[in-house]
Formats: structure tokens, sequence, C-alpha cells
């Protein structure tokens, strides 16, 4: 299964490549656009939220998300994903006072499983327990060089990136995780102690932007 994925991993990336991305935040930048208001899919209203609004005096979470890329929705008895573990990832990071925020960046795919409406679901199927934003032309997405789903960005009380990557090493089954390398990274910035690892290979199917 990890081979599979990581094959589609490749060729998502040659057509990301194609696209010129911008560069993806490097460990100590800022955190990018927090006064962008973008709509709120946990809201009926889709009432704007910021990031500024969500951060806390401890910091912010960003994870860049999808309602149907594999990685994160699963692939039948074959995988897990990762969105099951988001419930449980906005409790952990609420017990540690650290604001967290899911981000919707797939626009072009927004008649394909990834409108305003299909993200609402979704938030409310899996129990987000977290606002859940819709990136109107990627501009978020942009401005962090956000590459996949998921994509995590972690940064600490001084909005400044302490740790970017994945989750966790198994996407597969979170029964069969070894290194919770986002959770160590909360727990660790929360403690003012050094991120033993604060940079892993994030893992996903690209975000899909517009040409």
């Amino acid at each position: 299964m990890r081979q599979i994925f990581m094959i589609i991993l490749g060729l998502a990336a040659g057509v990301a490549g194609a696209q010129k991305l911008p560069p993806t935040l490097e460990l100590g930048a800022s955190l990018p656009l927090p006064e962008l208001e973008l709509a709120d899919a946990t809201r009926e209203d889709d009432a704007g939220k910021t990031l500024a609004s969500v951060a806390t005096e401890r910091g912010l979470l960003v994870v860049f998300t999808s309602n149907t890329c594999p990685f994160v929705v699963g692939n039948g008895p074959k995988s897990e994903g990762w969105e099951g573990r988001y419930r449980d990832l906005s409790a952990f990071a609420r017990k540690l006072n650290v604001g967290i925020v899911f981000v919707n960046s797939n626009e072009a795919k927004r008649n394909a499983g990834e409108s305003i409406e299909e993200m609402r679901v979704r938030a409310k199927t899996y129990k987000y327990q977290a606002p859940y934003l819709l990136d109107e032309g990627h501009k978020l997405a942009d401005a962090f060089g956000a590459r996949t789903t998921p994509h995590v960005f972690l940064f600490d009380a001084t909005q400044s990136l302490v740790y970017l990557g994945a989750i966790d090493d198994n996407v597969d089954s979170a029964k069969k995780v070894k290194k919770a390398w986002l959770k160590d990274a909360l727990t660790a910035m929360v403690a003012k102690q050094p991120i033993k690892v604060p940079q892993t290979k994030n893992l996903g199917c690209s975000i899909k932007r517009i040409q």
C-alpha cells in the first residue's frame, strides 16, 4: 500500500513542479496572511475566520486537508487515512491551548468533491472540532508553499514556524503509529523545549491548484 501511495505522490509531485509553485515555508518563518478572511465550513452561515483569530497565546496549528484524497479519507480496508485522527488531534491541541485550523485549498476541484457544502458535511461527519476553512484561489496554500493533503504547519507563541511535515509515520493505521511527530512537537513547544524532529516529509495528494 505504501509503495502505491509513493508512486501516486511522485506523479503528483511532477505535476506540481510543472506549476512552478512558491517555495515551502522554512523553519523560523512568520505566519503568513494572518488577517486573510476565509469562509468556515463548520458554521452554517460560512462566516469568515482568520488565522489570527484562531491562534492562541501558545500557538497555532494549520492543517491543509481534502475531502477526497486517499491519504486523508482512506482507501477502504487498505488504509485508514489521517482524517479519522483529526478529532483526537483537535482535542490534543485544545488541551494544550494551541489553536488549530483545517484548510481546504483544492480550488481546481470545487465541483468535484471539494465544495463548501461538501466540506461542511465532512466536518460534521468527522466532528473536526476546529474551523475548516475554504481557501479560495489557494491564496493561503501559496503563501505557505503547502504541497499536499495533509501538510501541517505548527507555529509557536511568536507565530514562528517550529514544525512542518506529516502528522505521524503511519497513514494506514493509527494503532501502528510508532512516531507521533506532530504531537511530540506540540508537547515540546508548549513546554518550551527543543523539538527533536522539527521537519518531516509530508505525504499526500497534491493540492489541486488552478492554472
